[in-house]
């Protein structure tokens, strides 16, 4: 009696092949790695199957967190982020662990090592990018990752979370512009950040768009924080031809704005009118409660959490770049120009 040989087993090469794929993704798949389109993905493990091939389940397991990472905590704005990351966490049983590292555009180098052995569910980044070796790394513990970035401008490769930051600074100085003021200074935050150079943009705009002449003396670059407004305000204010309104570039220097008009003896809004910008909870209190541009930090920290758990359940987004909308909060640090001229009472004089 004669038995028929069995035919040889269909090699893993023969099944990328036959998916139109390489090797390699054939491999990421067996290995559960995530950087792999759901349709390809699909498509390899139904082959997979079909040959008698399992997918290799990781001897490592991962911790039931979402990281969040920030180069600063201290802050009411990094508050509005953490909220938004727990909300989501909460909703999928995940606890969440704060990280502060590094500078504000990427994290220090001892960051990556740690993250590597804790295995998160997913990485949430409150920096302008990620070094390209931090990524490699990353992907290959399949550690997904997005970074909010209301900061920088991340590669077109790397999952990120933003606002509409041109948008915002041109409807900020539309405000004004409206109101009827014509002489509007600007200070942002710091210019090697694209969001300060975009809201720059946007109240270049709003003045072009108006045909009002931009002098580039009130054009000022801060650090987003009270001290960088105050600083700045001081100086625009003590000049010969001060403005009647001063667009700062976030919620603390529109703060600094208020105590250095406070400093010349300067009512606001009567004397000056003042727009901040993120309408942190603190704008509301402050006195005046301020105009603002809403950022929507929560919901931008709450996108980017549910980004980064479709990456780690293997979905990935058609559109790695997610911008969601600002808006204008009219309060009281606004209102129309006073019709006599403005004077000021320098609180330091200068020396002859």
């Amino acid at each position: 009696m004669s038995t028929q040989a069995e035919e040889p087993r269909t090699t893993l090469a023969q099944l990328a092949t036959a998916a139109g794929v390489s090797l390699s993704t054939i491999s990421k798949v067996l290995n559960g790695r995530t950087d792999v389109s759901p349709k390809t993905r699909a498509k390899v493990e139904e082959l997979l199957e079909e040959h008698g091939y399992r997918r290799r389940k990781s001897s490592a397991t991962r911790a039931g967190l979402v990281e969040l990472v920030f180069h600063e905590l201290e802050s009411a704005w990094a508050l509005e982020l953490i909220r938004g990351v727990e909300n989501v966490a909460r909703e999928h049983g995940l606890s969440v662990v704060l990280t502060e590292t590094g500078s504000r555009h990427a994290p220090g180098p001892d960051w990556i090592e740690g993250v590597m052995s804790r295995r998160p569910a997913g990485v949430v980044l409150v920096f302008s990018d990620l070094p390209q070796d931090y990524r490699r790394k990353l992907d290959a513990r399949a550690i997904p990752f997005v970074i909010i970035d209301p900061a920088g401008d991340p590669a077109p490769d790397v999952p990120s979370v933003g606002s509409a930051n041109w948008s915002g600074g041109m409807m900020a100085t539309r405000h004004l512009i409206d109101l009827g003021h014509t002489r509007i200074a600007a200070i942002s935050g710091p210019e090697d950040m694209m969001c300060s150079l975009a809201r720059i943009d946007g109240y270049r705009s709003a003045m072009n768009m108006a045909s009002l002449p931009i002098d580039p003396e009130l054009i000022r670059y801060g650090n987003f924080h009270v001290d960088g407004g105050r600083d700045n305000a001081l100086m625009l204010l003590r000049g010969p031809n001060p403005p009647t309104a001063i667009f700062a570039g976030s919620d603390l220097q529109a703060l600094g704005v208020l105590d250095a008009a406070r400093q010349f003896g300067l009512r606001v809004p009567d004397d000056l009118s003042v727009v901040g910008y993120d309408d942190l909870q603190l704008a509301q209190w402050s006195s005046p409660a301020l105009t603002t541009v809403h950022q929507p930090l929560i919901q931008m920290a709450e996108e980017a959490t549910r980004m980064v758990l479709h990456l780690r359940d293997g979905e990935r987004p058609n559109n790695l770049r997610l911008d969601l909308a600002t808006s204008l909060v009219v309060r009281q640090s606004t209102a129309a120009p006073s019709q006599a001229p403005l004077e000021t009472t320098d609180p330091l004089p200068r020396r002859a």
